[in-house]
């Protein structure tokens, strides 16, 4: 049994990233593991224009160090403009466009009303190749909680990709079963982020022993049946299936309240806790292709050069990181992980 293993260099393909003191408390932790990360844009205000998303990456550089690559999106919204995004990708700042359907989770209330309304976005979109980035659920209330990710495929994505047969699309985080059949049978086309909390957990982690709101996140976790898909899906070997952490930090204060907020800080550990799962599975030597091989190649970049090691050594996650309002639970807090980056 090999007590190292040498990947390349990996990348994030979905992750939140905040701002302010909360940016420059995080963002070493991605950029330590990753070369680049798609960095989601629903701040508030959400970034919408290209000055915007310049500003942020400046803001992300300082944070993050050198040796890191920020990959910005466009949030839309109802009145996003399609110039703006064009112009966003070809002045370098663009990389793909993220839709949050309105109020479908953190900081989405700006989100999208209509798909209907975003027709000549998507037609653009289409045209220019820029990728379009989904969070997956519907917002309607009559629909249950955990069923809002097939219903979306079902009601919108699906109709979506027939009526723009060249759009490229990243279903984020996915978390079902249909979700992960859907991608499979999209072509190339289509493709999938998977989180490390989402392969780990399944919806009983929320309950035992107790309301727990660190393992709350959207979409959440579902049955132990869609997790073991998830994880069928990333070990496989599939290229339409890559990383994407989801990081999503919140201060305790935002996690412990009375309506506590959704996301799993999961960036200082996440090679370790993808690499416990892939070794779980027997697939150790797929990993490198789900964490740096795939992504890149379907967003048409290169590969990165340089290489990490994950060295076999016990760590025990930390209960807390940081101090005050900047005390973040990670995922895995309090456990042993067999893997740690060297």
């Amino acid at each position: 049994m090999a007590d190292t293993l040498t990947l390349r260099r990996p990348d994030d393909w979905h992750v939140h990233l905040r701002d302010g003191a909360l940016l420059q408390a995080v963002a070493p932790a991605t950029a330590r593991q990753f070369a680049r990360a798609i960095v989601m844009p629903n701040l508030s205000p959400p970034i919408t224009t290209v000055a915007a998303a310049r500003a942020y990456r400046e803001r992300i550089h300082a944070a993050a160090g050198a040796g890191f690559t920020p990959l910005m999106t466009a949030y839309l919204t109802d009145d996003t403009d399609p110039a703006e995004l064009e112009r966003g990708q070809a002045e370098g700042v663009f990389t793909a466009c993220k839709l949050y359907p309105a109020n479908a989770t953190t900081n989405a209330a700006a989100g999208v009303t209509d798909l209907a309304k975003l027709e000549r976005v998507f037609e653009t979109l289409q045209r220019i190749g820029l990728p379009l980035l989904i969070h997956g659920e519907v917002t309607d209330a009559a629909v249950d909680v955990f069923d809002r990710e097939e219903v979306f495929i079902e009601r919108h994505l699906a109709p979506l990709l027939q009526r723009h047969q060249g759009l490229k699309v990243v279903l984020e985080h996915i978390t079902t079963a249909e979700a992960a059949d859907f991608v499979r049978a999209g072509g190339p086309r289509v493709a999938a982020t998977i989180t490390p909390h989402h392969l780990h957990i399944n919806r009983n982690a929320m309950f035992r022993g107790g309301l727990r709101p660190d393992f709350y996140c959207l979409p959440v976790a579902k049955r132990e049946r869609h997790r073991r898909a998830l994880v069928a899906a990333a070990t496989s070997g599939d290229p339409t299936f890559f990383l994407g952490t989801d990081s999503a930090p919140h201060p305790r204060s935002a996690k412990e309240s009375a309506c506590g907020c959704a996301g799993i800080y999961n960036a200082p550990f996440a090679l370790e806790s993808y690499a416990a799962v892939f070794e779980q599975e027997g697939a150790l030597q797929r990993l490198e292709a789900f964490a740096s091989e795939h992504g890149p190649r379907f967003y048409g970049l290169p590969l990165n050069e340089g290489t990490i090691t994950l060295e076999r050594c016990d760590q025990l996650v930390p209960q807390r990181l940081g101090e005050g309002d900047l005390s973040l639970v990670p995922f895995h807090a309090g456990e042993l992980l067999s893997w740690r980056l060297a």
